[in-house]
């Protein structure tokens, strides 16, 4: 066990080596963040005068779910990176080492739960500059982080069984294009739950990218329901489990047919 999450992350660093000599790029995937949180949020700032958001600034209602937003469209790329690694044959040469096979796969998913982690606080942050106001304080913002980690697991994972799968970039840009919109907006991202259309509200029970919005903001709010928040929680952890399994087994598929 030791070895294998010894393995882990030495493959984790990798990835994280290529992160850090990207600065530019760390700094250009917070470009969409801070347009909806800055651009968006004063656009439809009196929209919380409508209720049901339980706050009168619409920019501490926004900031949960541009977190959860950004931990979406960042970790659904992740199997763009495993098939540059295909592609290059680096992958096919690691596969000649006795570095464990989970490892190979899961090395990609901690280095995008760590990035994920750096961004959404960073977000935060700039929300906090911005004006924003966290009454549930450092642990609210801690519950947030996780749950939009655990969703970026999810996606990441979800991802990199797919680059095994497909093994075209068309295939994987077409997908998280169909994706990404429908999972955004069927959620409480930009509007309350009371002031959704019936239909979209009972959708939005089900989607992931929604739990962790709803768990964070719970979190960070005056009055926690940790109820709901160890609920959704635990719905996030369930699906990062099986995500991660899924990929394992893609992986020794892809394993077989080399």
């Amino acid at each position: 066990m030791s070895t294998a999450v010894t393995q882990t992350w030495y493959m984790t660093q990798r990835q994280l080596m290529v992160f850090a000599r990207q600065p530019a790029y760390a700094i250009i995937t917070l470009i969409q963040p801070v347009i909806w949180l800055f651009l968006f949020g004063s656009l439809f700032r009196k929209v919380v005068e409508l209720g049901g958001f339980g706050t009168t600034s619409y920019l501490d209602y926004l900031v949960p779910g541009v977190v959860v937003m950004s931990a979406l469209s960042s970790n659904m790329w992740a199997g763009m990176a495993t098939l540059d690694e295909i592609q290059r044959g680096t992958l096919d040469r690691f596969l000649t080492t006795p570095v464990s096979r989970a490892a190979l796969m899961n090395g990609n998913v901690v280095n995008n739960g760590l990035v994920t982690a750096l961004q959404s606080v960073v977000i935060v942050l700039l929300g906090l500059l911005g004006g924003a106001d966290y009454p549930g304080g450092i642990g609210g913002i801690v519950v947030l982080v996780l749950a939009a980690v655990l969703l970026g697991t999810i996606f990441g994972a979800l991802s990199n069984a797919l680059g095994m799968l497909v093994r075209e970039r068309e295939s994987i840009i077409g997908i998280n294009t169909f994706l990404l919109l429908p999972l955004t907006f069927l959620s409480s991202a930009f509007m309350a739950p009371s002031q959704m259309p019936d239909w979209i509200r009972r959708v939005a029970d089900f989607n992931p990218l929604n739990w962790a919005m709803v768990a964070g903001r719970s979190a960070m709010s005056a009055q926690p329901d940790w109820g709901d928040v160890l609920i959704r929680g635990g719905g996030l952890l369930a699906l990062a489990v099986a995500a991660v399994w899924l990929s394992i087994r893609t992986f020794r598929s892809y394993q077989r047919s080399v």
